[in-house]
């Protein structure tokens, strides 16, 4: 029996990948470990439909800590050493409320220079909890996406849940291909914006902070090469139809008659909101195979027609076929690229 949990989470766009890649290039560093050590295959950088699962991510994310021995990632104003965000989350943890972590967070830079200077600012009913990162030579996208992440994360375990965004805020232009700001955040992204930067209702900076010191240890433990990919922000339709299809994984998928039901809305309303959220009933399913399909070839425990089996292909052509047109590679190319 297959963990169903384990084999359909969502992958991440190779465009992230690329752009750890390019800045190693830049830097000198070397690629191919950096790559072999996350098991994905050079080839797949060539191909914009290429995806990689959460725990490939994670590990390149690593190997950049490891290169740049840098808090930051080589993202703030000056190298920052290791530690320095445990040294913060226990300064800001003991405040009693949300604004008072956020304006402690501003105070912080006095003790390592660093640190890009943030920001609490409240305008009418909504605040902005800003990151300025003018000063910081060709930030890295993903970099910023992993801060804001980190630190949206962070705010919500703080406070004991999640703090519903309106929106967030990124200084870049938007690439088409990487499609999961809301999966990351629960909210749409605004790009070419000043600052980068989180943005909610002003009421939250009145809610409580409920975790300890004691407590903050053991939650950062690794929590920011994974904060990128721990699926469960988003609040879409399209999230919530992935889910129950999800548990017909391999099976005879639900129809949308039975999936407007569970969700108490007619089929031809469930449609609607999905075309409005740019997607169909059809895509998620087939997002959910590819996602699945990949997640299998990476771990390398089953065969390729073991694998097509299970997720309820009729023949490995077919499903090989399928691969392609989802991913614009055979399934050789994610087999194996870290034995």
């Amino acid at each position: 029996m297959h963990d169903v949990s384990a084999t359909t989470g969502h992958t991440v766009p190779i465009q992230r990948v690329q752009q750890i890649v390019a800045l190693a290039m830049r830097r000198g560093w070397d690629v191919n470990a950096l790559l072999a050590a996350a098991g994905i295959s050079a080839d797949l950088l060539a191909e914009g439909r290429s995806r990689v699962t959460a725990a490939q991510l994670g590990s390149v994310i690593k190997g950049l800590w490891r290169a740049t021995d840098d808090d930051l990632l080589g993202f703030g104003l000056a190298p920052v050493p290791r530690g320095a965000g445990h040294l913060l989350g226990h300064t800001v943890i003991t405040a009693p409320d949300l604004g008072g972590m956020l304006r402690r967070g501003q105070a912080f830079r006095r003790a390592v220079p660093g640190f890009p200077p943030l920001e609490v600012t409240v305008d009418g009913d909504l605040a902005r909890f800003t990151c300025d990162i003018r000063a910081v030579e060709d930030p890295l996208p993903l970099l910023i996406d992993t801060m804001l992440a980190i630190a949206h994360r962070f705010i919500g375990w703080a406070i004991g849940e999640r703090l519903p965004l309106h929106r967030v805020e990124v200084p870049y232009r938007r690439q088409p291909e990487i499609d999961d700001y809301d999966l990351i955040f629960g909210a749409p992204a605004t790009f070419g914006a000043a600052r980068p930067g989180l943005v909610f209702d002003a009421e939250w900076l009145a809610a409580p902070i409920m975790r300890s010191s004691d407590e903050l240890d053991e939650y950062l433990r690794d929590s920011a090469t994974r904060i990128l990919t721990d699926a469960g922000c988003s609040t879409t339709l399209t999230e919530q139809v992935r889910a129950r299809m999800a548990r017909d994984l391999g099976g005879e998928p639900a129809r949308v008659e039975e999936i407007a039901t569970e969700l108490a809305m007619s089929p031809q309303t469930l449609r609607r909101r999905l075309r409005e959220e740019g997607t169909s009933a059809r895509e998620i399913r087939e997002e959910i195979l590819r996602d699945a399909a990949i997640a299998g070839l990476v771990r390398g425990q089953e065969t390729v027609q073991a694998l097509s089996r299970r997720l309820g292909f009729s023949e490995p052509s077919t499903f090989s076929r399928a691969f392609r047109r989802w991913t614009g590679s055979p399934p050789g190319a994610y087999q194996h690229q870290n034995a």
